[in-house]
Parts: C-alpha cells; structure tokens; sequence
C-alpha cells in the first residue's frame, strides 16, 4: 500500500522557462539593445551547449568541464561551474552575462509548476499522504515552491548538493523515505528521469514516469499517479 509520495523537481513538478525566454529576460535587463534575430542566434547557441540548468542537455561537453559536469549537483560551487562555463562556452554576448544568466535561473519567475501539480499535491494532503521532493540540484529551490504557494504541501526536501549523494544514489530515496516515516514499498517515486529516478526503484519504491515537456504541452501528467493510489 502507497502511504507517501516522492516527487522529482525540475521536469515532474516544475519546468525551467525557454531559452528564448532566459536569454532575452537577462539580455533585456542589463540593458542590451538586441534585434530579434540575435535574441533567436543567443537562445539557440544557449541550448545547443545547454547552458540552462533543467533545459536541454549540452551536445558537447568541453573537456575543462568535464569534471565539474559529472558532479555538478553535489555542491553549488560545482553547479554554477559547469553552468556559467556552458555559457561562456556559447560564446559572446552571452560570456559576458554567465553569472547573471546563472542567477536568473534560481528565481521563482523562471520556473512554471505544471497546471496539475498544485491540484495533485493538495489532493494528496487531502489524503494524509505526506510528500517529499528529492531532487539532484546545486542551489536551495524551497524559494520557487514557496513563491508558487506550494511549499506548504511538501513536508521534506532531499537536495543533492545538501544531501552529499546525488540520484540514482538508493540513499538519497532511502533519506526521503526515513523523513517521512516511511518504508520504501510504501512511498511511490515520481519522475521523469528513466534513469536517475528509477534509482527508487533498487529500495523497492514503486515508480512512475511523466513525461519532461514545456507546460503548455502536459496539463494532466500527473493525474494517473492518483489512479495508482485507488
């Protein structure tokens, strides 16, 4: 029987805003006077590198990177590392702003909760089901939830770069299960990461998966999950 619920962050409860949208906000407030065609060039050298934290993932990772890639969501020191050096790595004009792109994408305005999940997780504490997010991040996200009015519906946070271990670690799972009271059966994994999410799965975390999609295209991806609690 499921008596708790895990929820991954970016791509499952929350989605990063476009690298359209990012480029041209940070662009615009540092006062760069950009046409439309070099505000689409940015954006797109952005994502190809994948420069913004929860978009697209880089095609090519410079070798200098490479290490603080690979553990980039164990600290923030490592996680603004390897993502401003994706930036600058994209090339100027964008170089020049990698910290303030950076800090953009940590604010409650670059991110979007999906339209079911404000429904989703209070339909769960209508229930008593207590939820956790576990999540492999280099920066404190309890402000984004807050902002949104969903903080007060999650009852623990499991952060990588707090945490020590990131996913498919079993013990980060193991963690949110023990914060909640839980035994691992009981407590279903939300993500949509096949992979990092799927760790759950080795403490005998039943799991499901949605799918990582802009808003606009996944109103209901949540709403089978209740379908699973019956």
């Amino acid at each position: 029987m499921i008596n708790g619920v895990m929820f991954d962050f970016s791509g499952t409860l929350f989605r990063i805003e476009s690298a359209e949208r990012w480029w041209a906000s940070v662009s615009a407030a540092q006062g760069l006077a950009l046409s439309a065609e070099e505000l689409a060039e940015g954006a797109r050298r952005l994502a190809t590198y994948g420069a913004l934290p929860g978009g697209p993932v880089p095609e090519v990772i410079p070798a200098e990177l490479a290490e603080a890639w690979e553990k980039r969501d164990l600290s923030e020191a490592r996680h603004r590392a390897a993502y401003a050096g994706l930036v600058r790595a994209a090339g100027s004009p964008m170089a020049e702003l990698a910290d303030a792109l950076y800090d953009r994408h940590m604010t409650p305005d670059a991110w979007r909760p999906y339209p079911d999940a404000e429904p989703t997780l209070r339909e769960l504490r209508r229930r008593g089901l207590p939820v956790a997010v576990v999540s492999n991040i280099g920066w404190d996200l309890r402000p984004v939830f807050r902002a949104h009015g969903l903080d007060e519906l999650v009852d623990a946070y499991l952060l990588s770069f707090e945490f020590g271990a990131q996913k498919p670690d079993p013990s980060i799972f193991q963690a949110a299960c023990d914060r909640l009271g839980l035994a691992p059966g009981e407590v279903l994994m939300v993500g949509d990461d096949r992979r990092a999410d799927a760790g759950a799965a080795a403490l005998g975390c039943p799991l499901h998966l949605v799918d990582h999609l802009p808003v606009d295209q996944r109103p209901a991806g949540l709403g089978p999950l209740l379908e699973l609690l019956g």
